[in-house]
């Protein structure tokens, strides 16, 4: 089972990190988690464009993590993609979906007219609304949805996905969460949001101190997070989704190394993360995270 890095920024526009999502792949199965900005270019860079993609998870319904669903349609109808894009998320999903294709109907008409493409199944959306404790059985892949804290939004998810005896786990938007603790136990990959408190500073006419701080109150902290995988007994902590996107990187792996005696990875786009063989593969550099399976943390 594979993992890939798509987009490991934030809602502020960065070169380097694109919008939140990433790819699991494991046997002839593709699972897409998240579709923000620029996903549909990063598919096509790992190796893996929309039209393989077998199903999307959306962990929550806010921008940042949903902004190219529309983009992610289209360009894989335009991939020749034969069958309807699946997509599972919270409440609400369905009247999202339905409201964005009602809101590009007139360009896909036109287009479906002047094109005549041989097939326009790809164009469809089925959408399933999930709930925690939910299983999904997506072709070689397993999932189990949790519930996550990210209030006030009001169903946030993260995901554990299991295949070949690997379990990725992946946090979504969250403060520290129990739930997500539990579920994530012992599993060879968590996948983890953080919020750098340091870098956050108050920015006349950008941000205030309230902006700073009611931000921070639904994210992981970054003096947090290696806590909360020590508490999983994970094998291996990915960080990703990173609040702001430019940070210092040494200083980020040093406060989390505090807490976690395990592998520390900062993650970046198009890092690709196998989690048969402990391996990262990122620019052309391939690295062993050492002992695969996993020992458990404090041995490494």
């Amino acid at each position: 089972m594979r993992l890939t890095l798509l987009g490991t920024g934030c809602p502020v526009a960065h070169v380097d990190r694109y919008g939140p999502a990433q790819v699991i792949r494991h046997a002839d199965t593709a699972i897409l988690v998240d579709c923000g900005s620029g996903v549909t270019q990063r598919l096509v860079a790992a190796g893996c464009p929309g039209r393989q993609i077998d199903a999307l998870l959306l962990t929550h319904l806010h921008s940042d993590h949903l902004v190219d669903l529309f983009q992610l349609v289209i360009s894989s109808w335009h991939q020749g993609r034969d069958r309807p894009q699946r997509v599972f998320g919270p409440p609400g999903t369905r009247r999202h979906v339905d409201g964005l294709l009602s809101l590009w109907q007139p360009e896909l008409e036109q287009r479906i007219a002047h094109e005549r493409r041989p097939s326009t199944v790809a164009l469809e959306v089925e959408v399933s609304e999930i709930a925690p404790g939910n299983r999904l059985s997506l072709g070689a892949i397993d999932v189990v949805v949790v519930e996550v804290e990210h209030q006030p939004v009001k169903h946030a998810f993260g995901f554990v996905c299991e295949a070949g005896g690997r379990r990725i786990a992946i946090s979504g938007d969250t403060r520290r969460c129990p739930a997500l603790i539990e579920a994530a136990r012992g599993a060879d990959i968590l996948v983890h949001e953080v919020f750098i408190h340091r870098e956050m500073k108050v920015t006349p006419g950008v941000r205030s101190a309230e902006t700073v701080q009611n931000v921070m109150s639904y994210h992981t902290v970054s003096d947090e997070v290696g806590k909360v995988a020590s508490e999983a007994g994970v094998g291996c902590l990915v960080l990703s989704h990173f609040v702001p996107s430019g940070f210092d990187k040494p200083a980020l792996l040093e406060e989390v190394k505090r807490d976690f005696a395990g592998p520390v990875v900062i993650g970046e786009d198009l890092m690709t993360l196998d989690a048969m063989t402990g391996s990262i593969d990122w620019r052309g550099t391939h690295l062993a995270l050492g002992e695969w399976p996993p020992a458990p943390p404090g041995r490494f």
